[in-house]
């Protein structure tokens, strides 16, 4: 089906319709086009459209997005996604995708004026609906788990300057194994180094349960599925400043540097040097690809949505606030109280 048939009529609820998305594309596992790639929605067509499996409006309001643990995926990464990108520059198409004034940096960065903004504030209050239900590797790190929500860095085909690599100083995840009770909800930072260099890797920080290597069932610290938390990743002049809440467990905060490494292994600068963006949405982690890497759990899938939905093998999110800004002091952010110690 032609990815116009799927535009909502003007009487249709549609995503547009109840969230602010006029600064936001999609990228669907979908490949309605033909074309050997994901589907994208633009910011122009977005405000009209809806696909009735990947992304639209349940009978609450609430935004959702689904993605097959088979389906297309793009040139970079061998996981599906039904996934929002931020897009400082609306619909004016005249400014590129990877432009200054499409993305924000820090504030340390050289030429941060010329950016679309310096620093940038998201706030998501979601519940994670469903993750796959099945692994062929099922000690791989990324099994039964998604990303809801990331800053990631533009990629440039030159790097000598020391950035342009592409990587995400935050990723949020939620995991949970089949036959837990709960799942965890934590967040990674990658180290901003080159992708053939084995030091590059991801540092978790565990936020309601545990991080991606804890096989014990969360039980009560932990969050279920179906129950709702709220994050804001604020990054405001250098810093990045974490809030996480959920209405049972509380409020979590973290801090981190984005132009101070790590660790010993980190790029000295961060990701000083990076251009920037938002994503939000359902980051499928479940691959159906084997192999060597921890992003390889050979999920199954069939490439079939009805017979993948009715088996398990999909991640799926429910967005109830989704809000995209300027960044805002700490103190305003209530995010400065606390920090994950030395990095």
């Amino acid at each position: 089906m032609p990815i116009a048939a799927h535009a909502s009529s003007e009487a249709s609820p549609k995503p547009a319709d109840a969230f602010s998305l006029d600064q936001w594309k999609i990228t669907l596992p979908s490949d309605d086009n033909d074309d050997g790639k994901p589907d994208e929605i633009s910011v122009a067509k977005l405000s009209k459209f809806s696909h009735p499996n990947f992304f639209y409006l349940d009978s609450t309001g609430g935004m959702v997005f689904a993605a097959p643990n088979k389906a297309p995926t793009t040139a970079n990464s061998t996981n599906t996604r039904s996934e929002l990108r931020h897009m400082l520059r609306g619909k004016n198409t005249r400014i590129g995708t990877h432009e200054p004034a499409n993305n924000f940096a820090v504030e340390a960065r050289k030429g941060s004026d010329k950016f679309g903004s310096v620093g940038g504030k998201l706030e998501a209050t979601l519940k994670v609906d469903h993750v796959s239900t099945a692994a062929g590797d099922p000690d791989k790190r990324s099994a039964y788990s998604a990303v809801v929500g990331q800053i990631h860095a533009v990629k440039h085909k030159s790097t000598r300057s020391g950035f342009g690599y592409g990587n995400e100083p935050i990723k949020i995840y939620y995991k949970k194994f089949p036959e837990h009770e709960t799942g965890s909800v934590f967040w990674t930072y990658e180290l901003n180094l080159a992708k053939d260099n084995p030091d590059r890797t991801d540092l978790a920080v565990p936020v309601f349960g545990y991080d991606w290597d804890g096989r014990q069932d969360p039980g009560e610290s932990g969050i279920a599925l179906g129950e709702e938390f709220s994050y804001t990743i604020n990054v405001h002049r250098n810093t990045m400043y974490l809030t996480f809440h959920n209405e049972r467990l509380g409020t979590v905060r973290h801090v981190r540097s984005l132009v101070r490494p790590a660790n010993t292994l980190d790029n000295p600068y961060a990701y000083a040097g990076d251009s920037l963006y938002f994503k939000a949405g359902i980051y499928n982690q479940c691959s159906t690809r084997s192999g060597k890497s921890m992003w390889y759990a050979g999920c199954p899938g069939t490439g079939d949505w009805k017979a993948d939905k009715a088996n398990g093998h999909y991640a799926q999110a429910t967005f109830s606030r989704l809000v995209v800004g300027a960044s805002t002091p700490p103190a305003q952010s209530g995010a400065s109280s606390a920090s994950n110690g030395s990095w």
